[in-house]
């Protein structure tokens, strides 16, 4: 397996799929790493020699965020929106959806479980 920002790769997967794993790589920007690199986007993981590992990771490490720090950042993202009172904090406050989705009948991911209120009952005479 290839260790790559602290990510183990799959041997058996295709480069391009591979590097994918990572958080913060997704399919075109994988294209473009191993475009940069010179290799092959169809060649398994476990055929890289060292160099090729090598030119991967140093492409990675001083062009993209990835992993914990994009993630930090991320969460950074997210506070200052918080703090400074914005609609889009709001929502994340309140666990709503953040993008302007409806939320009568669907957003369960943001709201969890259903917490089902029940109604009055009828007083009897």
């Amino acid at each position: 397996m290839a260790r790559i920002s602290g990510v183990d790769i799959p041997d058996n997967k295709r480069g391009e799929i591979g590097l994918t794993y990572i958080f913060g790589i997704g399919k075109s920007t994988a294209q473009q790493i191993l475009s940069q690199a010179g290799i092959d986007p169809n060649k398994k993981v476990g055929e890289w020699n060292d160099d090729e590992s090598n030119a991967i990771r140093t492409i990675i490490s001083e062009n993209f965020k990835v992993e914990g720090v994009l993630k930090s950042e991320i969460q950074l993202n997210i506070k200052r929106l918080l703090d400074i009172g914005c609609y889009r904090g709001l929502r994340h406050r309140r666990g709503l959806p953040v993008r302007g989705q409806k939320t009568k009948n669907n957003a369960r991911t943001r709201k969890g479980k259903r917490k089902t209120v029940a109604n009055k009952k009828k007083a009897t005479k």
